[in-house]
């Protein structure tokens, strides 16, 4: 029998460039206490806890094992840990609703990028032997993947532009956000390059932040929510390790996993998907069929707060909440790991009864 699965709730904090006056605990307990609290939920009361995070930034193995103390982990709580962006975690939680082990689930991911060089801790996830020694950062790899993308014909550095300031602007909206607002595009293009072809604003800021989302099954959902963003398909995939043997101007994995979780059974009208860099939304709209139809990112996504290992999550939230609040019936919410959009998930969302 197939269970319905919903987000019910979803809570965030203020990104910021730097939360150095707080421990990663004491930045996620406010977010765990309000998720908690929109379902009028205990921790006790929730049957499986899953978190994402990663020790690369934290700077210590098991990192994870700390921000239990904000969860609280007495009497024992069923509780499980992806070394990724929370999105992944979500879908942990996912699959256990789906099989009845469960029928409400807290998931929630954090990340503090700005004690150290974030852009040359990333350049750790690379190939060990023939890329990383080469010490190439976000950065450099997300401008090879852009001048490759104005090498095809499928932008140019004026376009980018646009998206950068598209999506700043959506962010004034967002009381979370920690870039708002934006001069023209043709503002933009008079910074100077970062990697050409790259400017500052083709690229998210560092930022420090959390979410948290809580999962109900069934019955319970509808008990807890008004209107459940319901998961009507979920999937992820994955390329190649390796930038030489990939096409960086197309995701095959992120049309992949959008097919598999439905994506292209009904038209959506929102999406929130996890594009890092100007050039990222380019690859993503082409691979998810993204026409001029669907809005994208309305909370001004990843270019105005890129919290690494809860961004996902928070594309996953900010779809469920928009459809909590009615402003969407049909949301496609994406989230991506690994330089240049190696790995992708995608999730579609729904606010009607089905």
């Amino acid at each position: 029998m197939t269970r319905d699965v919903a987000i019910v709730a979803f809570a965030q904090t203020d990104h910021r460039r730097s939360t150095a006056d707080v421990s990663e605990v004491e930045m996620l307990i406010p977010v765990l206490e309000d998720v908690l609290r929109q379902v009028d939920l205990r921790t006790g009361e929730i049957d499986f806890t899953c978190s994402g995070s990663s020790d690369y930034l934290a700077g210590r193995a098991f990192s994870f094992t700390m921000a239990l103390d904000g969860v609280g982990a007495w009497p024992p709580i069923s509780e499980s840990h992806v070394e990724t962006d929370g999105a992944w975690a979500l879908y942990e939680a996912w699959v256990r609703l789906l099989t009845g082990e469960a029928d409400t689930a807290l998931v929630y991911a954090w990340g503090k990028s700005s004690p150290g060089e974030l852009r040359d801790v990333l350049t750790r996830q690379l190939d060990p032997y023939y890329v990383a020694p080469l010490w190439p950062d976000a950065v450099s790899l997300a401008a090879l993947q852009a001048q490759a993308l104005i090498d095809a014909g499928d932008t140019d550095e004026r376009a980018l532009a646009g998206i950068a300031a598209r999506s700043r602007t959506a962010a004034r909206d967002n009381p979370h956000a920690q870039l708002t607002g934006s001069p023209p595009p043709e503002g933009l293009l008079a910074e100077e390059y970062l990697v050409r072809p790259l400017r500052r604003h083709d690229v998210p800021p560092v930022s420090d932040g959390a979410a948290a989302v809580v999962l109900a099954a069934g019955a319970t959902a509808r008990r807890l929510c008004p209107r459940p963003a319901w998961i009507r398909g979920m999937d992820h995939r994955i390329e190649a390790h390796s930038l030489g043997v990939r096409d960086l101007t197309d995701s095959p994995s992120a049309r992949l996993a959008a097919e598999r979780a439905g994506a292209f059974e009904r038209p959506v009208d929102t999406a929130e998907i996890h594009a890092p860099f100007t050039s990222q939304e380019v690859v993503l709209r082409k691979a998810l069929r993204l026409d001029g139809t669907v809005t994208v990112n309305p909370s001004g996504g990843a270019l105005a707060a890129h919290p690494v290992m809860a961004a996902g999550l928070v594309r996953l939230g900010e779809a469920a909440a928009r459809i909590h609040r009615g402003t969407s019936d049909r949301a496609l919410a994406h989230a991506t790991s690994g330089p240049c959009l190696q790995q992708n998930l995608v999730a579609v969302l729904e606010g009607a009864e089905g």
